[in-house]
């Protein structure tokens, strides 16, 4: 098996958990070469943090470009170290940013690529990619024919798995291309936070649509969410109703999320939303309308009212944990 190189996503100083994911999914294809870009004076403990998890070399890029400028200056460090590596396949976190990174990539390598995946698997014809389609109904098996496999993964396909080793850490100058400096950052305004997981890395997500019945509903939803840890979600009706913020918004026109767990309360389950969460590994619903399409979805369902099953639940996981 040969090298799989493997892009790190990282904030604040610190590895992203979908960049372990994909460390240890690479393991499964051969050798993790990891590449942090732009990280600055953090780029030594965003590697020591990649070695951790398998990367045996970890490529370093730092320059103004990173920060200054949108996608490109990636797509051209990526492109120039595979150039050099020459990888069995290249992985990168199925972000909207990181599925933009890999679709200027595979045109300049000339390679096929695949997005969304939920599980890779090693194969003597090159690696597999599995993508789950039309509301999780099936699992359709992906190859690249043709050059290096770019393969996006979805975030919470895979357990971080730790496999220490000493890793070689070599700093890179990347050629910048023309197109690099086309579209400028002028500004950035800090996101609100409410100490909650990053809605598309959470493990667990509970999510409230219509049924909650304004923003007030939305108490029941985060008390919960805040009882495990989780993060919140919302459908599209309760954004345009102007209950929750868009940035909570799950479904085809917001957020994708692939969690371990997710509770849908108050949701009618819309092919619009299944479309944001049909990955989930376990689905939950609760509705006061039996016949609801979430309900044909969900591994678990509970007909009743969510402001009686949710706060009960909530009360149910704060008396475990004390």
């Amino acid at each position: 098996m040969g090298t799989v190189l493997v892009l790190i996503d990282h904030a604040d100083g610190r590895i992203r958990k979908p960049a372990l994911e994909l460390l240890t999914m690479a393991r499964r294809l051969g050798t993790p070469i990891a590449v942090v870009l732009g990280a600055g004076s953090s780029a030594a403990e965003v590697a020591d943090a990649a070695s951790e998890y398998g990367a045996a070399t970890v490529y370093v890029a730092d320059a103004p470009e990173f920060a200054d400028y949108l996608v490109v200056p990636h797509a051209d460090a990526v492109a120039q170290i595979a150039r050099t590596t020459d990888p069995t396949a290249i992985l990168i976190t199925s972000s909207p940013e990181g599925k933009e990174i890999a679709a200027r990539l595979a045109v300049r390598l000339s390679a096929g690529l695949i997005t969304d995946a939920v599980n890779l698997e090693a194969d003597d014809n090159g690696p597999l990619a599995i993508q789950s389609v039309f509301a999780a109904t099936y699992a359709v098996a992906s190859r690249v024919t043709q050059g290096t496999p770019v393969i996006t993964v979805k975030p919470n396909a895979a357990v971080p798995e730790p496999a220490a080793t000493t890793c070689r850490i070599e700093h890179v100058a990347v050629e910048f291309s023309p197109a690099a400096t086309g579209t400028k950052v002028v500004s950035r305004t800090p996101r609100t936070t409410s100490g909650r997981p990053e809605l598309t890395e959470a493990a667990i997500v509970i999510s409230g649509g219509r049924g909650v019945g304004g923003p007030e509903g939305f108490k029941v939803v985060e008390d919960l969410a805040d009882a495990l840890g989780a993060a919140v979600g919302a459908s599209r009706a309760a954004v345009d109703a102007g209950w929750y913020p868009h940035a909570n918004q799950v479904g085809q026109t917001g957020k994708q999320v692939s969690p371990q767990l997710y509770l849908a309360a108050g949701i009618s389950g819309a092919i619009q939303h299944r479309a944001g969460m049909q990955t989930s590994k376990v689905i939950m619903a609760v509705n006061k309308d039996p016949e609801a399409p979430i309900f044909d979805l969900a591994d678990y369902g509970v007909v009743g009212d969510l402001f009686t099953v949710l706060p009960e639940l909530t009360d149910q996981i704060v008396a475990r944990e004390t």
